[in-house]
Order: C-alpha cells, then structure tokens, then sequence
C-alpha cells in the first residue's frame, strides 16, 4: 500500500474501515473553526456547510429591530413598518450525488477517480451528521440509481458507506457493459429525493454531463444550495511519464493514443481544459461552487495543502 494513501485502503477497492477512517476528521471543519468548503475553494467565497437561518414569521415592528430585516411589501400593503422574524435552521438535509459510472472506475496515479470521490463523500457526510444535519445519497453506477433518503445521526452515513462498499465492489467485479448516455437520470432522481432547502453536492467527474442536463441543475437550483465536485486523473488531462502507444478505452469506442506526440498530450490537455470551462462556466451562471480533486494525492493531501 502506498504510503501517501489513507489507512485501509489501495486505491482500487473499498472497504467500510477505509470509509469510517473519515469520520475523525470531519472534526478539523467544525464551527467555529475554518470550513471544509472555505478550504477546498481557496479564496472564493462559499456559505460554510450547516447552520443556516429559517424565515418564521412578519410581525409589526419594534423599537430595536433591525431595519435590514423589514419585510418592505407588507410594509407597503399595510402603512406600518413590519419585520421577518428569523429562527436558527436544524436538522438541514444533506443529499450526496455518488458517480461511479465507468469512466469513474480509472485512476493513472494514487487511486480510482471512484475511490477519490468515496473518500470526499465520506468526509462530508460525517461532517454533516456532527453537525445535525440529516443526510442522504444517490449512488449512480451509470446503468442503476440507489437512492437513500435522508436520516440523522449515523443512519444516514453508515447506509451511504456500506452501499458504496457494496455497489463498488460488485461493478468491479462484473462490470456492466451498458451504461447511460449522461446523468439525465441522476439529476432527475435529485430532484425527486432533496427536500427544499437542501445542500446538494454533486461528486463526479462529469465526463457524462452534457448541455441537456443543465436545465435540470438550473431546477435543482431553485430550492436548494448545489455544488459541483469535479473528480480527475493527471492522465485526463494530458501528464504522464509513460511516452508509448496504448489502446484507450471509455467503455463506448476504443482507439489508440501515441503518448510520445506533444501534440497528443496537448489536443489532450485541451480537451480537458473544455471540460472544466464548460462546468466552471454553469457554475458561475447558476451560483454554484466548484471544487476540482485530483486522483495523485490523498483527499487528506489535497485538504491540508490548501491549507498552507
């Protein structure tokens, strides 16, 4: 086992241990300390995962309100100045959406792009529940969608780990060869599954996302935070030492790639490059936020160097 990777794992399977290891660490992003999303972001702003504040009711207001609070329509309607009264939200769903497609059962480097984003919802879910929050998960293996309603406490992580042990061991072992076209289902399942009000985090490397899938996110949006976890291999963009010819497959048409041509690694590289301009462009039309983790270090790697 390699000695960058997390305790129980090699980067290919899942087990529960590897899974559970996470749980001791969702305490370094609790409040009042820094932020697990502040601290993938870098510098972009983002709304820490958790508390958050519900409306409860308008009442007419009083000496010491805050004005930044007055409700101005019922003020309008009815001649006095009114105020929104707020109360601290509680038990906020957290839904986890799970890739593990075929395209996610690769990896060039340290670990599977499946494992990588295992590890990722893992974390957040036992942050969430140290948090109180209820949380939940559909797993999409590509070609079936396992959808686990939100649940407090440990319920909720304990179904989400034990069924991605499960499901991941099994397609590794017998591979499907169908598969869908894109995550048209998924999103669709999303927006079936999350109460209103939930924090949506989509984990994948997006590779099936196309344009048609966007009106489903904008819907997603509507009524719930979402945010875009891209999963990457180095190969995906063009870095690799190996410099031979290779037989390449995405599970839907094979071809062979000369690794020693710069100009291979570039048209790479560049197709790569569109990817990400394409999610960070839906981003930053629809308000989401956007992290991207890359298959060469350790999620705990990747965590703590953006810390320094």
């Amino acid at each position: 086992m390699d000695k960058q990777l997390s305790p129980y794992s090699d980067g290919v399977n899942l087990c529960l241990d590897e899974l559970l290891y996470f749980k001791q660490h969702a305490i370094h992003w609790l409040p009042p300390a820094k932020s697990l999303w502040s601290q993938v972001l870098g510098q972009h702003q983002s709304k820490r995962l958790g508390r958050g504040m519900d409306f409860a009711e308008v009442r007419q207001y009083q000496a010491g309100d805050d004005v930044r609070s007055i409700d101005w329509r019922v003020t309008a309607r009815t001649g006095k100045p009114h105020t929104k009264l707020f109360t601290e939200e509680r038990e906020k769903p957290i839904v986890l959406y799970i890739d593990l497609s075929a395209s996610m059962r690769f990896g060039s480097k340290l670990m599977f792009k499946s494992v990588l984003a295992a590890h990722m919802a893992s974390l957040i879910a036992w942050l969430s529940v140290a948090q109180k929050d209820r949380v939940g998960a559909i797993i999409d293996t590509g070609n079936q969608l396992t959808e686990l309603k939100p649940s407090s406490r440990n319920q909720g992580p304990l179904a989400m780990i034990q069924n991605l042990v499960k499901l991941h061991q099994s397609i590794l072992v017998d591979p499907a060869d169908i598969h869908s076209n894109d995550m048209d289902e998924g999103f669709h399942a999303l927006n079936r599954l999350c109460p209103k009000g939930s924090e949506v985090v989509i984990i994948s490397d997006f590779l099936r996302f196309s344009e048609q899938n966007q009106l489903l996110i904008s819907r997603l949006r509507s009524h719930n935070q979402v945010r875009l976890v891209q999963i990457s291999d180095p190969l995906e963009s063009g870095i690799t030492d190996y410099r031979g010819v290779e037989q390449v497959s995405d599970k839907r048409s094979t071809m062979w790639v000369d690794f020693s041509s710069r100009k291979v690694r570039n048209q790479i590289a560049a197709a790569f490059e569109r990817k990400q301009h394409q999610l960070k462009s839906l981003s930053h039309s629809h308000g989401l936020s956007f992290t991207c983790l890359s298959t060469q270090k350790s999620l705990l790697q990747q965590l703590s160097g953006r810390d320094q």
